[in-house]
C-alpha cells in the first residue's frame, strides 16, 4: 500500500492524523490511492501534468533566460477541508474583507483611523501603495476591493492564520478551475461518492460582480479584461477568465479616452467600455496620473474613473492594504470599524520601523522570516532557519537602511500534504489562497488555490520559486 511508509512527522498533516491513520474526511481518498500500485499512481500523475500542458496552464518568470513560459507543476493528491472548518474560514474572510474595504475607503477620505491614533500617519504616507491621486475617489457602491486573494496557512498546532492580503491583482484562480477539471478525470469514482463543493461557477460569479459595478441605467454593460500583454506572468489567467466570462481581452493600446469615456477600438469603430477588470498594477494604468513612462495603460482613464464614467475592479489605490506593514494593523481595523474581535488571526508580526522590535529582529534573524513590505512571489524575503550567515548579514544591512520596508515573523511549521516527489510520496508544505468576490454581497469561492512547496523541506510555495499546486476539496457536509 502506497501510504504504508508515509510519515506525517512533527507537522500538522492535512490528510493523516498519525502514521497509517487517515483523518476521517480523507478515508475514502486514502483507500483509493492505496488500492493503486506505484506505477498506476505515477501514470495518473503524468497524465494529469500532460493534461495541464494541453490546457496551456502556464506562467511566466521574469528574468528567466530558459524561456518565458513554464507549466505550473500539479500534484494529484488533493487537500481536503471539512465543511465545518470551511464555514468558519468563510466567516473570518468575510469579516476581514469588510474591514479592509472600510479602511481603504477611510484612508482616501477622512482618515478617521489615523486621526484617532489607530494607524500611524507616517505609515500611510510612506506606503508605496498609497496613491494621492486617489484621494476623494468614490467607487460604485463604496466597494474598493472587488476581487481578493487572501493567503492562509495552518501551523503545527492545527490553527489557521492569515499570512497576507492580496487586493491589487490577485492571481491563481484559473489554476483552481483547471486543477479541478483535471482531477475529475483522474479520480472520477471519488468525485461520484464524496460531496465536494463545485468550483466551476467562479467565472459566473466574477461576471456578476463586475456587472454590479455598471450604472443601473445601462442595459447591456460592456465588460473587458485589461491585461499588460502576453509577457505578463499571469497572461494565461487573463485570457482564460475573459474567455470563460465571454468578454473581450484587451491591452492598453486597444482602449482610448474619447468624448469623456473609455472606448475600445473595434473593426466597427470605437465602442464604449463600462467596466474594466484590470490586471495592471495601479501606477501603470494611466501615464497621465501615475507613471509617465508606462506604455501599458490608458492615458486619461483616471479622470474618466473619477467622473463615474467607467468602473474599475479592483478600484485604484487598493494596494495600500497589500502593504505588509499595514497588514499588522488589520486586527485593530476589525475592532475599530466593526467593533468585533478578529476571527482569523494574523501571524505574529514584528515591525522593523519600531526601534525595540527592530533590535529583536536583528538579534534573531536566524529564527525569523523577514519580508519586504511590497514584494511578492517569494522575492525580497529571508527565511532565517534556511539562510547562511552571509545572507543574514546582507539582509541586516538592508533592514537597517530602510526599516519601514520590513517586517519579521516567526518561522511557522506550515502544514503538509502528501505529495509525489519523483517516485515516492513525501510530505510537502502548503498554504491556501481562497478568492473573495465583493459585489452586492461578499462571496467566498469554495476552496481556493493550494500552493505546495515541491522541493523537499522548502517553505516557499510560490510558483516563481519552484512551487506547484493541488486541488482543494471542500466537503459539502
Amino acid at each position: 500500500m502506497l501510504f504504508n511508509s508515509y510519515e506525517p512527522g512533527e507537522f500538522y498533516d492535512e490528510l493523516f492524523a498519525d502514521k497509517n491513520e487517515p483523518r476521517q474526511d480523507a478515508n475514502l481518498l486514502i483507500e483509493k490511492i492505496n488500492s493503486l500500485s506505484t506505477e498506476e499512481l505515477l501514470i495518473r500523475q503524468e497524465a494529469a501534468q500532460k493534461a495541464m500542458m494541453k490546457l496551456g496552464a502556464t506562467f511566466n518568470v521574469y528574468g528567466d533566460n530558459r524561456g518565458t513560459e513554464r507549466i505550473f507543476p500539479f500534484d494529484v493528491i488533493p487537500r481536503i477541508v471539512s465543511n465545518s472548518e470551511w464555514n468558519w474560514l468563510e466567516k473570518g474572510l468575510k469579516q476581514r474583507i469588510q474591514a479592509l474595504n472600510l479602511f481603504i475607503a477611510d484612508i482616501y477620505d477622512e482618515q478617521k483611523i489615523v486621526k484617532d491614533g489607530i494607524v500611524p500617519e507616517e505609515l500611510i504616507n510612506s506606503a508605496t501603495g498609497f496613491l494621492k491621486p486617489c484621494i476623494g475617489l468614490k467607487p460604485p457602491g463604496g466597494i474598493w476591493c472587488h476581487i481578493t486573494g487572501t493567503d492562509l496557512v495552518r501551523n503545527k498546532d492545527g490553527k489557521w492564520y492569515v499570512l497576507e492580503d492580496n487586493l491589487r491583482c490577485p492571481s491563481g484562480v484559473s489554476y483552481v478551475l483547471e486543477n479541478r477539471r483535471v482531477m475529475k478525470s483522474t479520480f472520477p469514482q471519488i468525485f461520484a461518492k464524496l460531496g465536494i463543493k463545485p468550483v466551476d461557477n467562479y467565472p459566473g460569479h466574477l461576471l456578476d460582480t463586475l456587472l454590479n459595478l455598471a450604472p443601473s441605467h445601462i442595459r447591456n454593460p460592456r465588460v473587458v479584461v485589461l491585461t499588460p500583454g502576453i509577457y505578463n506572468s499571469a497572461y494565461f489567467e487573463h485570457s482564460f477568465l475573459a474567455r470563460q466570462m465571454g468578454v473581450e481581452l484587451v491591452e492598453g493600446r486597444d482602449l482610448v479616452v474619447a468624448d469623456g469615456y473609455v472606448q475600445m477600438r473595434t473593426t466597427k469603430g470605437l465602442q464604449r467600455v463600462d467596466v474594466i477588470y484590470r490586471r495592471i498594477e495601479d501606477t501603470f494604468i494611466d501615464p497621465l496620473a501615475f507613471n509617465p513612462e508606462s506604455l501599458l495603460g490608458v492615458p486619461g482613464i483616471t479622470e474618466v474613473y473619477r467622473n463615474g464614467r467607467v468602473a474599475l475592479a479592483n478600484a485604484l489605490g487598493t494596494g495600500v492594504a497589500d502593504d505588509k506593514v499595514i497588514y499588522a494593523y488589520v486586527p485593530k481595523m476589525i475592532r475599530y470599524y466593526l467593533d468585533e474581535d478578529q476571527i482569523l488571526p494574523n501571524v505574529p508580526t514584528y515591525l522593523c520601523w519600531e526601534k525595540q522590535q527592530l533590535d529583536h529582529v536583528l538579534a534573531n534573524l536566524d529564527k525569523l522570516v523577514v519580508k519586504a513590505a511590497n514584494e511578492a512571489g517569494g522575492y525580497g524575503m529571508l527565511v532565517g532557519t534556511q539562510s547562511t550567515a552571509e545572507q543574514r548579514e546582507e539582509f541586516a544591512e538592508k533592514i537597517k537602511a530602510n526599516p519601514r520596508n520590513y517586517i519579521a515573523q516567526p518561522t511557522l511549521s506550515l502544514s503538509r500534504v502528501p505529495t509525489i516527489l519523483g517516485e515516492e510520496i513525501d510530505g510537502c508544505h502548503v498554504d491556501l489562497r481562497p478568492y473573495i468576490l465583493y459585489g452586492q454581497d461578499i462571496y467566498i469561492h469554495p476552496g481556493g488555490l493550494t500552493r505546495v512547496a515541491m522541493k523537499k523541506g522548502s517553505l516557499v510555495v510560490n510558483s516563481s520559486q519552484g512551487g506547484g499546486s493541488k486541488d482543494t476539496w471542500v466537503l459539502s457536509s
